[in-house]
């Protein structure tokens, strides 16, 4: 027989005596397990533009919908991911909150920060947007989290420890080998970025908290696809590939070694360029709200999905936000077929139709002739 419970949620603390082991572990983490977190700066990548791009665009308007980043290894793919956070604005949250709620929006609070604001003793904090890194290996319970159903039945509360999706809430939620995730974890990956919340239920106990986040996957397409529901899911698709220019390849030798011998200097270097960056994605998403879309905006980005016979309609939305997203990159509040074709590369690649045995190929020409008029 099922158990439902009602009521406030709430978690009991664990009952730990003084100077029990667990206790001195926890002293040992405080205390000594905090090293100085040091990052290749993303101004300092050479090349690999567009896949810099994609980034940005997502990380000022995560509705956008994540971003894949298929290629080779040792194209900088991680390191971008990890080095984004750097050049973003400081989020505000919910203090001592496991999910990161938003202050602003209590319409989305947790149970706990519900019950803290009703106490009236819900306090801002300001901190830097995370990447959160879900293994490939993760348990079901280490991405959802996890319930302990005993002490929910017996003490009448729902005991509940947040797992990947938990932290990741409105953060980057990164996936390294996103081809080679077992199904379950795409399954619940799929259902979060859906609705916004991670729900999990066991016996007839159920658990929900926010869980929005920008979807960043990485891969080498030779060691597999991608399930074509994640693929559909995941907005964006760059394809990144080794430097073919010798003085490019030159430079990314010699800047590494400078990280590798110097960081703190090597990222003083790169300080105004990070600067500008985050200036211009900060006004970015000031003026994303008043960045308008014509309705032949809409017509031109119609005709492009028709003309590349893709299924179904979220490529049209796909492609209008981040378009409108570029412009507002840009500095403009009017978007330009030079925007929709930009997102058009990154959103069409990998949901054009494609017969049985047959490799129908990306053609940025093609879409030039589209928008101009020429198909």
């Amino acid at each position: 027989m099922s158990s439902s419970i009602t009521g406030t949620i709430t978690e009991v603390p664990k009952v730990v005596e003084n100077d029990s082991p667990s206790e001195y572990l926890e002293d040992i983490a405080r205390q000594a397990t905090k090293t100085e977190r040091v990052l290749y700066p993303i101004a300092g990548i050479v090349g690999q533009e567009k896949m810099l791009r994609a980034l940005i665009l997502n990380t000022i308007n995560p509705s956008i919908g994540g971003v894949l980043i298929r290629g080779q290894k040792g194209t900088a793919k991680s390191t971008a991911v990890r080095g984004v956070t750097e050049i973003l604005p400081e989020i505000e949250t919910v203090e001592g909150c496991k999910f990161n709620c938003d202050p602003n929006d209590p319409e989305k609070f947790c149970w706990e920060c519900q019950e803290k604001k009703r106490k009236g003793t819900l306090y801002i904090g300001r901190r830097q947007m995370r990447v959160v890194d879900l293994p490939v290996g993760a348990t079901e319970d280490r991405v959802v989290g996890s319930l302990d159903i005993e002490k929910a039945v017996r003490q009448g509360v729902q005991a509940f420890d947040p797992g990947i999706l938990a932290q990741a809430n409105r953060g980057i939620l990164y996936v390294d080998e996103i081809n080679l995730l077992d199904d379950f974890v795409v399954d619940a990956l799929l259902d979060a970025a859906a609705m916004g919340v991670n729900t999990v239920e066991r016996e007839g106990v159920s658990v929900s908290h926010p869980a929005n986040f920008i979807i960043v996957g990485s891969m080498n397409p030779e060691e597999g696809e991608l399930r074509p529901q994640l693929l559909d899911r995941i907005a964006l698709q760059v394809e990144v590939t080794g430097i073919y220019d010798v003085e490019q390849r030159i430079e990314i030798v010699e800047r590494r070694n400078r990280f590798n011998d110097e960081p703190k200097q090597f990222i003083r270097e790169f300080e105004a360029e990070q600067e500008k960056l985050r200036s211009k994605i900060v006004k970015a998403m000031q003026m994303l709200p008043r960045v308008t879309t014509t309705r032949d905006n809409l017509r031109t980005i119609a005709e492009i999905c028709i003309a590349f016979n893709v299924d179904g309609h979220r490529a049209d939305i796909m492609i209008e936000r981040a378009a409108r997203t570029n412009a507002a990159y840009e500095g403009r509040e009017r978007i330009t077929n030079d925007d929709i074709i930009e997102a058009s590369e990154m959103v069409l690649p990998h949901r054009m139709r494609k017969k049985p045995f047959e490799e129908e190929e990306f053609s940025v020409d093609q879409l030039r002739a589209v928008v101009d008029g020429k198909v």
